[in-house]
């Protein structure tokens, strides 16, 4: 892999900000740089080689990196979304129920084997998605306590289901490793819980800052590797290992410039370099050439819209139960996993991602409709 191969990728990564330069468009920065991937790569111009061992591998960490941002934005400590799990994992285990039986009929219509992988698809919501959308029009955590805890549960429990559908034939060996994996981020996060609440955290955290040594950076980049070794030999995915990184560093506290310098590494170059790679790797040729792919994704987009609304029996309103229904890590790791694996039939990958695509334009209008009921009831209030 050559300097000015690096260059190019970055320079395509750019297109993910252009895309994303007014949030009125509320296009995720992603969309811009899959784009970019997609003219370079396989689909377009072929400038660039997805298969070679240097790319694949520096992707690799930005998919772990990703992992890590997705894992930190689920609200482990929120104590108004604690108050909310129980409904929360109601409304997600009645999502999981109808999510089987679509993606059973879906697979027997499509004559796919990967009924299992469209369960997961169909329940899966993205928490680093739909939550800062949530934010970015002020939705109180308050009045959507729930939906928020729905999002919560959705993504961790698929997230850690992801590897076993996408090859159930290695099953025992990626729950082994899953479990190793859960027991050491648990000890982790203990360890850590009782490191925070003493002075020799803070000490350290002073020592660091002033001497320029980013210490928690190298320890967390450690630990993130250590748990991607522990993944790869139960033939797992780093997605696993970065998304318990993240859990642990909410579940303690993330230091803010802990946060910022992962967000930095992150956006500022690992995380567009696996994007535009995955973009790379997609063969849409394959998706145009089977038409049935599109129909397969435009029925996964609504098919996960619809599975969503199973949530209003647990109270969740209507609005919020499409909002849930916004998806973009779980596809995207199961593209990833696909192409790794060989396991996706030929434009089966595109078809996710065009899935996941409906889903989240879905979501986005749906968030709007959240914001505007917000607004209006806390209008409605009469003052005190």
């Amino acid at each position: 892999m050559s300097f000015a191969l690096l260059a190019l990728v970055v320079a395509v990564g750019l297109l993910g900000p252009l895309a994303a330069a007014r949030s009125i468009w509320r296009v995720p920065v992603v969309a811009g740089e899959l784009l970019g991937g997609l003219l370079i790569g396989v689909s377009g111009f072929r400038l660039v080689d997805p298969s070679i061992d240097d790319f694949q591998l520096l992707a690799s960490i930005g998919f772990g990196l990703t992992m890590v941002v997705v894992g930190s934005h689920v609200p482990v400590r929120d104590a108004v979304v604690r108050a909310a799990l129980a409904r929360g994992a109601l409304g997600a285990g009645l999502v999981g129920a109808a999510s089987a039986v679509l993606a059973a009929g879906l697979a027997a219509v499509a004559h796919s084997g990967n009924g299992l992988l469209y369960g997961v698809l169909l329940a899966s919501s993205s928490a680093a998605l739909v939550l800062p959308m949530l934010q970015s029009v002020n939705v109180d955590k308050r009045s959507a306590a729930q939906l928020v805890a729905q999002i919560a549960v959705a993504d961790v429990v698929c997230v850690v289901l992801l590897p076993l559908v996408v090859v159930p034939g290695r099953a025992l060996t990626a729950g082994i490793g899953l479990l190793v994996i859960a027991a050491l981020a648990v000890g982790l996060w203990f360890g850590l819980t009782r490191w925070v609440r003493s002075d020799r955290r803070r000490v350290l955290h002073a020592y660091s800052e002033r001497r320029r040594f980013a210490l928690e950076l190298r320890l967390s980049l450690l630990v993130l590797f250590a748990f991607a070794a522990i993944a790869q030999f139960a033939q797992l995915s780093i997605m696993i290992a970065g998304f318990a990184l993240g859990l642990v560093l909410s579940a303690v506290g993330e230091p803010h410039r802990l946060a910022r310098q992962l967000f930095g590494m992150t956006e500022g170059f690992f995380g567009p370099l696996f994007f535009v790679w995955l973009g790379a790797s997609l063969d849409l040729r394959a998706l145009v050439a089977h038409p049935a792919m599109i129909l397969l994704g435009v029925a996964l987009g609504v098919g996960a819209v619809v599975a969503h609304l199973a949530s209003r029996i647990a109270g969740l309103p209507w609005a919020q139960a499409v909002a849930s229904a916004g998806q973009l890590g779980v596809p995207v790791a199961a593209v990833t996993l696909g192409l790794q694996t060989h396991t996706l039939a030929a434009g089966e990958g595109g078809a996710i991602l065009l899935g996941a695509l409906i889903s989240l334009a879905t979501s986005a209008v749906s968030v709007a409709a959240v914001a505007r009921r917000a607004k209006g009831s806390v209008g409605a209030t009469p003052a005190s």
